[in-house]
């Protein structure tokens, strides 16, 4: 039974991390200073790579939780990463898979700063 449980939540968690990441509303978005440093037109790119990105899989994904994953835009090689948090953003969610007591944290970053 508790595999059900964790395949239930890992699946409301990758859905809320999906509606997060594709629309960029529900939660927070940071960007790294490597990022930032690009030009604007490549910052754009990774934008949408993020807001596109589907290629899920095992290997990049074994929690089924879509909230990381590594891609190329530009000659340059990204990654983002989602996080949870309370509300406060002073500790990790006790429930990431209920969005009324977790604040989400898309941190998009060159791989050379992870």
């Amino acid at each position: 039974m508790s595999l059900t449980v964790i395949t239930l939540s890992s699946a409301k968690i990758a859905a809320l991390n999906d509606a997060f990441r594709t629309t960029l509303m529900g939660g927070r978005i940071m960007m790294t200073a490597g990022i930032n440093a690009l030009p604007d037109r490549t910052k754009a790119n990774i934008l949408t790579a993020v807001r596109n990105f589907s290629d899920f899989n095992e290997d990049n994904d074994p929690h089924r939780e879509h909230d990381c994953a590594l891609f190329d835009v530009d000659g340059e090689r990204c990654m983002f990463k989602i996080d949870y948090y309370d509300k406060t953003m002073e500790f990790g969610s006790e429930d990431p898979a209920n969005p009324e007591v977790t604040t989400r944290v898309l941190t998009i970053m060159l791989v050379s700063e992870y």
